[in-house]
């Protein structure tokens, strides 16, 4: 008998137990319960070993891959897992081939870092753009595009203003160039379509709630016709275990880009919330999180904010950003985070995220709490 779809929804909402005021998901995800549980079983196992267990314990990272492949239509031989995002985009940027590379200059700096790393090494060159309102727009890139524009990196979602990137757009109007986009503000909680990246990182301890350590690298055949994966290891190589002293071709597929052997434990905890999310799909997350952005725009409005995030369906994700013309947002943090609600502050704004599982006394605690607080 097929469970009906609000038992399942019920299902995952409880499964986790962050506090009622948690309104800092764009920083971290608190995992849930069978994360936790997968974690637990993983280093339990590890630390009774036997002959078969290190064999066992690794089956989570096909365990993961497969989810990835599912939730991101990428095949399981174009994915390869990864301890977080800024490996998987430093590897990126030493590997893509020679050439001018776009990078928006309001990009969070794990997205500079890479590129400009790669560039002091003479591998690329690097236009910095600035786009009015930090947005990545298929209009502005295509004005910037040159003959020599190999690649184009963007963020699926705005780290500070949640602008979800028309990646749909940018790849039409950057053709047979090479798109690389960090994902890990979106993927797991907007329904992108992540098929036209060459190049997608996405790191699991935010919106996936996966935990810190537990992330994915996943190409497009164009990408792994193009890229040198200079920055790979032992086990990116044909036959790794046959120890011969020589450096051997690199392996088939995204495979290419491994370092080598990462934790199990964080595989099995990544395999877990990959699944989850699929239990409930990633368009009802995104729906929940719209609605609960509504929520939070609908109780902030009679304070008369300043507010730097779209509130369009079309291209918001989970983040809401504002200002207070009366509170500096170092004063309006430090009373929220006194009041139990945590929130990241930045030098102009307040950020809150929200998720599916925020719940309508966190938006009440938010919104009350900045009515006292104001002069």
């Amino acid at each position: 008998m097929t469970q009906p779809q609000s038992d399942i929804r019920a299902a995952y909402l409880a499964q986790f137990s962050e506090t009622t005021g948690y309104l800092d998901f764009a920083r971290y995800g608190p995992p849930s319960r069978a994360v936790v549980a997968a974690s637990a079983a993983a280093m339990h196992s590890s630390a009774t070993a036997g002959p078969e267990t290190v064999d066992d314990l690794m089956g989570a990272t096909d365990r993961a891959i497969r989810a990835v492949a599912r939730l991101s239509g990428f095949a399981t031989s174009s994915v390869v897992l990864i301890p977080n995002t800024s490996t998987g985009l430093f590897q990126a940027a030493f590997a893509i081939p020679p050439g001018e590379v776009l990078v928006s200059g309001n990009d969070f700096p794990a997205n500079h870092y890479p590129l400009a790393r790669a560039a002091q090494a003479g591998r690329i060159r690097l236009r910095v753009l600035a786009p009015p309102g930090g947005r990545m727009t298929p209009e502005l890139i295509a004005e910037e595009l040159g003959p020599g524009t190999t690649a184009v990196s963007v963020s699926a979602v705005d780290f500070a203003t949640g602008y979800r990137a028309d990646l749909a757009g940018i790849r039409d109007v950057i053709g047979e160039r090479l798109l690389i986009v960090d994902g890990i503000q979106g993927f797991g909680v907007t329904t992108q379509p992540w098929e036209v990246c060459d190049i997608l990182v996405v790191g699991g301890q935010k919106w996936l709630r996966a935990g810190w350590g537990t992330g994915f690298l996943a190409l497009s055949d164009r990408a792994l016709e193009r890229v040198d994966p200079l920055l790979s290891g032992w086990t990116g190589a044909v036959d790794p275990t046959h120890y011969d002293g020589l450096i051997h071709p690199h392996a088939h597929g995204a495979g290419r880009f491994s370092i080598t052997n990462l934790s199990p434990v964080d595989h099995a905890a990544f395999a877990a919330a990959l699944e989850l999310v699929e239990s409930v799909g990633t368009a009802w997350i995104a729906h929940r999180i719209g609605e609960r952005l509504d929520a939070l725009h609908e109780a902030l409005l009679p304070l008369d904010p300043t507010i730097g995030s779209s509130l369009d369906p079309v291209d918001r994700a989970g983040i809401f950003s504002f200002a207070l013309p009366d509170l500096q947002p170092a004063q309006l943090g430090k009373r929220l985070a006194e009041a139990g609600v945590t929130a990241t502050v930045h030098a102009s704004a307040l950020r809150l995220s929200v998720h599916a599982t925020t719940t309508d006394s966190a938006i009440d605690a938010v919104a009350s709490t900045i009515q006292e607080a104001l002069p």
